[in-house]
């Protein structure tokens, strides 16, 4: 979903809990739901083919069943240690070894420091020319030789993942990008529009979303991600280019609560982490 959103917006971009996550938790791993029986939210439930619900106590017992599956975890980055390779902390899975992350997603991918990413791909035994050769790559195997017939994650999508607050203090960093924001609702303000609790140890505002296209229903304190690109709020661009038709008193809302404000045009919205990547 993320390799197809990313992928989307790019094509198109010439035309334009109330806790934090640890780093390395599992946010969702190749869901054959994205609700299970651990989530109490109401998304609706979305299936894709091969894919299966994992909670972060069996990605830590069972690392070897997950080789060939897809997973999406939130991390921030350790090492970098080549342009298309770097490692995750994952203190709490994986045998508590460090995770190597192969970029397969075609295009460079920063690295910024303290801030999450969010990297979907498929579990693979690391072993290099086998890489290269399934996914197109040129890697130093000299640099990579600790990783060798051990776990990686071949990542088809990378995003920034950072949470509200810390796009609200300082959204320059973030406008015009794809990000992945995991956060609880906190105001629904309309059928297209909510916000985003900003989580008090961050600081900064709540951050407003606007839904072009709202394909499930969600209420507030509901934990979701939302996938989207952040821009500065200018109520008549955003209304002329994504179809908006407010009226007049919810403009003037907008206007006088959020202006000067970051707003996220989401693509997405799905469920964030399970039960257990809350603790």
């Amino acid at each position: 979903m993320m390799h197809q959103f990313i992928t989307n917006f790019n094509r198109k971009r010439a035309h334009f809990n109330h806790r934090p996550f640890r780093v390395g938790t599992i946010v969702l791993a190749l869901t054959t739901m994205f609700l299970g029986a651990a989530c109490t939210n109401n998304l609706e439930a979305r299936r894709e083919v091969g894919e299966t619900n994992v909670t972060a106590q069996e990605v830590a017992d069972n690392t070897t069943q997950l080789i060939g599956k897809t997973v999406t975890i939130r991390s921030q980055p350790l090492k970098k240690l080549s342009p298309t390779t770097f490692t995750v902390s994952n203190q709490q899975f994986f045998g508590g070894e460090s995770i190597l992350v192969v970029n397969a997603t075609g295009s460079a991918t920063p690295l910024p420091e303290n801030v999450d990413l969010q990297i979907t791909g498929p579990v693979a035994n690391f072993v290099v020319a086998d890489i290269e050769r399934q996914y197109g790559l040129n890697l130093d195997p000299n640099l990579l030789v600790e990783y060798e017939n051990k776990p990686a994650i071949i990542a088809r999508s990378i995003a920034l993942a950072p949470k509200p607050g810390e796009i609200s203090s300082n959204p320059s960093a973030y406008y015009n990008k794809v990000i992945a924001v995991p956060a609880e609702v906190e105001k629904i303000l309309g059928q297209n529009s909510f916000t985003l609790d900003e989580d008090k140890l961050f600081g900064g505002q709540d951050l407003l979303v606007l839904n072009p296209n709202p394909k499930v229903t969600i209420r507030e304190d509901e934990r979701v991600v939302v996938t989207g690109v952040l821009r500065p709020l200018v109520i008549a661009d955003i209304e002329r280019e994504y179809g908006f038709n407010w009226d007049t008193g919810f403009e003037r809302q907008l206007e006088v609560e959020y202006k000067g404000r970051p707003v996220l045009i989401a693509q997405s919205v799905y469920p964030s982490a399970l039960e257990d990547a809350r603790r």
